[in-house]
């Protein structure tokens, strides 16, 4: 099988996003300088991306995968941060490992324990795109797990100071808020993996078929890549929630609520 491939005329041609502009236009949305900026932002940004692939996936150095690894986690990781409403003190920290240890250590266990027949543990060809869909799916993770579990330690601070005023200890306190904040950040990808196939094809399994790979073998690696992705959102999206707890709750049994502030206030 063969995949066609796309001059830039070709390329241009697909400018559907100028149906969103006239969109805007009728309905007077005032979007269109935003569509203007996203679509020169999509452009720009896939065009370097994709010169910068070549360039790595040429010379398959260890040092060069590392970093490029590095840096798309360390961008994750600050996007996860930046968009939640709450703050607490090294909120940032926490993010962040919590981001390196859920996407890692998927990462990881795919290519050592999955993906075998690579040309080695650091292949480019695999562990970019690998480790992209995994961050892009913890980013949400975490981001909705943090937001719903601090918003559900504000909204139920009289119970959970209540809970603690009788006894109870600061895991039963907080244990609501944390059940609510999992479910919250777990639910895309659940409800994403009961349609996929029926309701949607995604991404990679389109790219792959688009660009001539037998349907079966693109399934397969579908399936690896979604198990991945529900591990990956798992591990991120609990551990930032239990770090947040840890941060919160002191060993005496405190809610340490005073540690809780809007970003807009004091920042970090």
């Amino acid at each position: 099988m063969e995949y066609v491939q796309l001059s830039s005329v070709q390329v241009a041609a697909a400018m559907l996003i100028l149906v969103n502009a006239a969109i805007s236009l009728m309905l007077r949305l005032r979007l269109e300088r935003s569509l203007l900026i996203a679509s020169v932002r999509t452009i720009v940004q896939l065009s370097l991306i994709g010169l910068v692939l070549h360039w790595v996936f040429a010379l398959q150095q260890l040092a060069l995968v590392a970093a490029m690894l590095v840096v798309m986690t360390v961008i994750a990781g600050w996007t996860a941060f930046q968009r939640t409403e709450l703050r607490y003190h090294r909120m940032l920290l926490d993010t962040m490992l919590a981001m390196w240890v859920g996407s890692w250590s998927v990462l990881a266990f795919a290519m050592l324990a999955v993906l075998q027949g690579a040309r080695s543990w650091h292949d480019p060809q695999y562990v970019i795109p690998l480790l992209g869909m995994i961050l892009g799916n913890t980013l949400n993770g975490i981001t909705l797990g943090l937001g719903s579990v601090l918003d559900g330690f504000r909204a139920c601070r009289h119970d959970v100071e209540t809970i603690l005023a009788l006894g109870g200890t600061r895991w039963e306190a907080a244990r609501q808020p944390i059940q609510k904040a999992a479910r919250t950040a777990m639910t895309p990808i659940v409800n994403s993996m009961m349609v996929v196939g029926l309701v949607s094809l995604p991404g990679m399994m389109t790219g792959q078929l688009l660009s001539g790979v037998e349907p079966v073998e693109a399934v397969k690696y579908q399936i690896v890549i979604m198990f991945l992705i529900a591990s990956g959102t798992a591990i991120g999206a609990v551990g930032v929630i239990l770090l947040a707890y840890r941060r919160l709750f002191n060993e005496r049994h405190q809610f340490l609520f005073a540690r809780l502030h809007r970003a807009d206030v004091t920042g970090r």
